[in-house]
């Protein structure tokens, strides 16, 4: 199964992200394309919205783009995985690296979230990445490999996690198109550590129309975490459909 999504970030109003659900579950009617998992992750703002229009026989997986360990308690400003399920939530993005740079998101914070994710039977999505410096420097391995270790440290049943392997360097408006060959090392040691094991791993960074057929041809790739090439209706369907024809 090829679990194809896309977090929109601090973007759509309601009526932006009511009008997308609505085009989507209309897409959808039918069912996802066969071997393909569509996922969305909208902003907590609209998460209710959304589960409420694709309804709860959707095809489609709602995550929330972050969650507090606690269940509950003075924590301002925080959702927690218990409330973030109660909106509709089946799916919890961690770790991603706009989290970890401007929020203070650390390895033990991101190994919280993972465990207590799975203790309300959510999915985690485990993101991770290393900068630009890194991969320069050949070190794109070991930091990625230390990364999820730290991420999924304690917890012995990682079957419900989803890997998404994110570079810094490729992600975001100015990130740079990545070639296979540039993450063939890291899908390789993934795979040899947790393909067997994890949901599945997914590449994210820079994705689009033109380059999703051969990234998912990359070995250990067994999905695709999408930004704003997605952000429209048309554009999901779009990398819907290349996933289906390569699953």
């Amino acid at each position: 199964m090829l679990w194809v999504g896309t977090s929109w970030k601090m973007n759509k109003t309601l009526a932006e992200a009511s009008d997308y659900a609505t085009r989507l579950a209309a897409a959808l009617s039918d069912g996802a394309p066969t071997g393909v998992q569509p996922f969305i992750i909208p902003p907590a703002t609209a998460l209710t919205t959304v589960r409420a229009i694709l309804g709860s026989d959707s095809p489609v997986e709602l995550g929330i783009q972050n969650a507090h360990w606690a269940d509950a308690g003075a924590w301002t400003g925080e959702i927690s995985v218990p409330q973030a399920a109660d909106a509709g939530a089946t799916l919890v993005e961690i770790g991603h690296s706009e989290r970890r740079e401007f929020f203070a998101e650390t390895d033990r914070t991101v190994n919280l979230k993972v465990k207590a994710s799975l203790t309300h039977g959510l999915r985690p999505l485990l993101c991770c990445g290393e900068p630009g410096e890194v991969f320069d420097a050949g070190g794109s391995v070991d930091h990625i490999m230390a990364q999820v270790a730290a991420g999924l440290d304690g917890v012995d049943d990682v079957s419900r996690v989803l890997i998404a392997y994110e570079p810094i360097w490729a992600i975001g408006e100015h990130g740079r198109e990545a070639r296979p060959e540039d993450i063939e090392g890291v899908f390789a040691a993934l795979d040899a550590e947790y393909g067997d094991k994890v949901e599945c791993i997914l590449y994210g960074g820079s994705v689009n129309q033109g380059n999703a057929e051969e990234t998912l041809q990359v070995k250990g790739v067994n999905g695709l975490f999408v930004g704003r090439s997605a952000w429209q209706v048309d554009g999901y369907l779009e990398l819907l459909r290349i996933a289906a024809a390569q699953a």
